[in-house]
C-alpha cells in the first residue's frame, strides 16, 4: 500500500497556475492575461501562496516583477509538478476519447489463457478497454485490424513490426486418466502410443504430431488412428473426455495437469518449431495503453512459467 501523502504540507493548490505563470512571464499582468483572469485576482493568488510558505516569491519592480531566491527554487519544483499532471490528465482524456485496443488472439489462446485472465487486466487497467479478435486459421498478425497479437512464430518477423517473447513453445502429449486404464499411474513407451492409442490432430498444427516423433527418435507419425479437428480447444476437450491424445503447443493445458483432469501419458516433453509472444507495429509499442498491455502480458506469461507443472 503506498504511503500517505503529507497533503497538510501543500500550498494552496489554485494559486500555483497563477504563481507558474507570472514567474514564467516575469509580469503580473501578463499572467493574468493568458489566464483569463483580472490583475487583481492573480495578485490575491500570488499573496496567499506568500503567505502560506512565510516566503516572498517576487520583487516587485514597478509593472514588473523577478523572482527571488525563493522563488527562483520553487518554479522548477512548480513547473514540473504541473507538467506532469497536465501530462497525465491529457493521456487518460485520450484514453476515453479512443477506440478499444483489438487483440488479435488464437481462439484456444483466447479461451484456456488470456480470458480468464482478463478480470485481473480491467481491475487493474479500467481504463483501457480491450476488444478480442478471436481466429482459428490464420497465424499470421493482421495488422490492418488489430492493434496486438498473440501468435504464434516459427520465421522471423518484419523489420516494421515490434515481438515480445511470451512463452516458448513445447509439446506435451495429454490424454485423460480414463484412456489409459489401469496403466494411467505409469508412464507410456512411445511406440505404445504410435502404435495404439488414438491420436486426435489440429490441421493448423499439422506438423506438430510429426515433430514431436522425430524429435524422439521415431520418425513421421504414421498413426492411422487419429482424428483431426479445427482446434486445440477442441482437441483438449476430446482428450478430457478420453477419446484419445492431444497435443499441446504452449501453456494451455497447464491447469488440467495440475488438477490430474488430463497425465502426460509418456512423461516426456519437446520444443517446437518456434515461440509464443506478443506482436505489434514499432511504432504503436509506445503508446501508453499498448504499452501496459504488453507489460501486464509479459507478467502473465512469467506467472505461468512458474506455475508450469512440467517443471515443478
Amino acid at each position: 500500500m503506498p504511503t500517505p501523502l503529507p497533503l497538510q504540507e501543500l500550498p494552496p493548490l489554485s494559486s500555483l497556475k497563477g504563481f507558474e505563470a507570472a514567474a514564467r512571464l516575469l509580469s503580473l499582468r501578463a499572467a493574468a492575461q493568458e489566464l483569463n483572469l483580472t490583475h487583481p485576482a492573480i495578485v490575491n493568488q500570488i499573496q496567499r501562496l506568500e503567505e502560506n510558505l512565510q516566503v516572498k516569491l517576487f520583487a516587485r519592480e514597478g509593472r514588473y516583477v523577478t523572482l527571488t531566491p525563493a522563488g527562483e527554487r520553487f518554479y522548477p519544483v512548480v513547473r514540473e509538478a504541473l507538467a506532469g499532471l497536465a501530462q497525465g490528465a491529457k493521456a487518460l482524456r485520450q484514453m476515453q476519447n479512443t477506440p478499444p485496443l483489438t487483440v488479435q488472439v488464437y481462439v484456444t489462446t483466447s479461451i484456456r489463457w488470456l480470458a480468464p485472465r482478463l478480470a485481473d487486466f480491467k481491475k487493474a487497467h479500467p481504463e483501457i478497454e480491450l476488444r478480442l479478435m478471436t481466429c482459428s486459421s490464420d497465424w499470421e498478425f493482421d495488422e490492418a485490424n488489430a492493434d496486438v497479437g498473440i501468435i504464434f512464430r516459427d520465421t522471423p518477423l518484419a523489420e516494421h513490426l515490434y515481438w515480445l517473447p511470451l512463452f516458448e513453445s513445447r509439446l506435451i502429449p495429454v490424454c485423460s486418466p480414463q484412456l489409459l486404464g489401469a496403466n494411467a499411474g505409469a508412464s507410456i513407451q512411445l511406440e505404445d502410443v504410435l502404435n495404439s492409442l488414438p491420436l486426435i490432430g489440429v490441421y493448423t498444427e499439422a506438423w506438430s504430431w510429426d515433430s514431436y516423433f522425430e524429435s524422439m527418435g521415431l520418425g513421421s507419425c504414421h498413426s492411422q488412428n487419429r482424428v483431426v479437428v479445427d482446434t486445440l480447444a477442441v482437441a483438449l476437450e476430446m482428450a478430457v473426455r478420453g477419446e484419445g491424445v492431444a497435443l499441446v503447443n504452449g501453456p494451455f493445458a497447464d491447469e488440467d495437469l495440475s488438477s490430474g483432469r488430463l497425465i502426460n501419458p509418456t512423461g516426456q516433453v519437446t520444443g517446437g518449431q518456434g515461440e509464443w509472444g506478443a506482436v505489434c507495429h514499432r511504432e504503436l509499442a509506445q503508446d501508453l495503453r499498448v504499452a501496459t498491455l504488453l507489460e501486464w502480458l509479459e507478467v502473465q506469461s512469467r506467472t505461468s512459467a512458474l506455475n508450469d507443472p512440467e517443471k515443478l
